[in-house]
């Protein structure tokens, strides 16, 4: 019932009417983007057939608070599920995870054998926790990732129990947040970070340092430049101790694995979609890429598992790993489903980014990871309270804050009309070590570390190449 078909604008009027009203609409992805873009569907006047999987048994939920309040204690992990916006009449998959994608025929592939017919999809399905790489090490009692409910709630009695010393792997966002929460519940906590600073991959080194001081000053025993090279256990398979790269061992009963994400494309092989390891590759109206570079009409994308183009950012391909991002992006993506081409609207959105930890609030906007130099333009490194502003070839690209968030909605003006770097405005709590721009220190991306949010991927809408054979005369 595709509403492109047809001879004619009339046709594909008709078509698209039909669409709004008989169609069959698919979404892959049963979380925060997958049930914001059912109830966009319905409230743009859709009321055909609306089908939501997800491969987790639970409806959709917040998880934002999984590493911050559910750690605490202070809310239960069955107590996070979203809000519904409105009634949404969708038949519910969950428990059931998508295994494949018949482009060709419209089917979605489920474990177990079913296929569901669409006229148009979805694909929201997301990010799931990076696995310790060994499996028999990860299977070990004692060794945990964090990235559902389910998830959130067994590191919350683990920590009830009170452990002799909790080894957080990795120093990005996820990790520096179990890291605060583990200090604020008394608990000792070891950080081993690959590279040189927590936040660093995210930030920069100048942030990453700042980030370093206040971990230590909670009590926090940080290893920077060092990586977990074996988890070891004990005749009864529990969690015992951690060898590191610098030929230390330490004595350990809990592990959280903070590596950073892998996006859920594996179902999608074979398919024919430009998608791989970085996403699913789509335009900046969020339709599906093929592998040949060309848009799909009946297949769209949102959410973290999306790579999308964006003019701000030299139209890099741009993976999001945010709360608000999801949510923009799956309007927009719901709304040009059942729209007709000049109503279609693109997903500019400007990617933003907070976090809480060791009582300190921060929020970026923009992409920092783009930043060659940072400017700190209002507050004081040294006082933690700040605002640091990034440069990229002569404009201003991102800003972070600490404790200063006032000054993000200035700096998201900045970034949206390309103001030039350094920012020309002066303000009367620009501090000394503010004066001039110094270098981010970005590491190298050829060596990855922990907690990038926003991943540039460069011009190229598939990771896969293709070889193109000349049909025979």
């Amino acid at each position: 019932m595709s509403a492109e078909r047809g001879g004619g604008g009339g046709g594909r009027d008709e078509g698209l009417a039909r669409l709004r009203r008989d169609g069959r609409i698919v979404i892959v992805g049963a979380s925060l983007a997958g049930l914001r873009a059912a109830e966009t569907l319905r409230e743009q006047g859709f009321t055909g057939s609306l089908t939501l999987i997800g491969d987790e048994p639970e409806p959709p939920y917040d998880r934002p608070p999984l590493s911050k309040q559910v750690l605490l204690g202070t809310v239960d992990a069955d107590r996070t599920t979203l809000p519904r916006r409105r009634p949404i009449g969708a038949r519910w998959r969950l428990g059931t995870a998508a295994t494949g994608l018949d482009l060709a025929a419209r089917r979605v592939r489920l474990a177990g054998g079913d296929e569901v017919p669409y006229d148009r999809l979805l694909i929201a399905t997301g990010v799931r926790a990076r696995p310790w790489p060994h499996p028999a090490e990860a299977d070990l009692d004692g060794v945990f990732t964090l990235r559902t409910g389910r998830d959130a709630a067994r590191l919350r009695r683990r920590l009830a129990a009170g452990p002799r010393r909790v080894l957080v792997i990795g120093g990005g966002f996820m990790g520096s947040e179990i890291a605060s929460a583990c200090r604020e519940l008394g608990l000792p906590v070891t950080v081993v970070e690959r590279g040189p600073a927590p936040l660093v991959g995210a930030l920069g080194g100048v942030i990453g340092q700042v980030a370093a001081e206040l971990q230590r000053a909670h009590g926090v025993d940080l290893r920077c430049s060092v990586m977990v090279t074996g988890l070891e256990g004990d005749a009864a398979g529990r969690l015992r101790r951690a060898h590191l790269s610098d030929g230390t061992a330490l004595e350990v009963d809990l592990a959280v694995v903070a590596l950073g994400a892998v996006r859920n494309t594996e179902w999608l092989a074979g398919s024919g979609l430009g998608a791989g390891p970085r996403g699913v590759a789509c335009d900046a109206g969020c339709r599906a890429f093929d592998v040949r570079g060309l848009v799909t009409d009946d297949v769209f994308v949102a959410g973290d598992v999306a790579r999308t183009p964006h003019p701000l950012f030299g139209y890099q391909f741009l993976s999001l790993e945010h709360w608000g991002n999801a949510v923009a992006q799956a309007e927009v993506a719901a709304h040009n489903m059942v729209s007709p081409g000049p109503d279609r609207r693109p997903h500019l959105w400007v990617p933003a980014f907070w976090s809480a930890q060791f009582g300190v609030n921060i929020k970026s906007v923009g992409v920092p990871t783009m930043g060659e130099e940072l400017l700190i333009a209002q507050g004081s490194l040294a006082e933690r309270s700040f605002t640091g502003v990034y440069g990229y070839q002569g404009r201003v690209i991102a800003a972070v804050t600490f404790d200063q968030t006032n000054w993000l909605d200035f700096y998201r003006w900045q970034i949206e009309t390309a103001a030039p770097f350094p920012p020309v405005c002066r303000t009367v709590d620009r501090r000394p070590d503010g004066l001039r721009p110094v270098p981010a220190d970005f590491p190298d991306p050829s060596l990855p570390t922990h907690g990038p949010t926003v991943t540039l991927s460069g011009y190229s809408p598939t990771d896969r190449r293709i070889v193109f054979t000349p049909a025979r005369a």
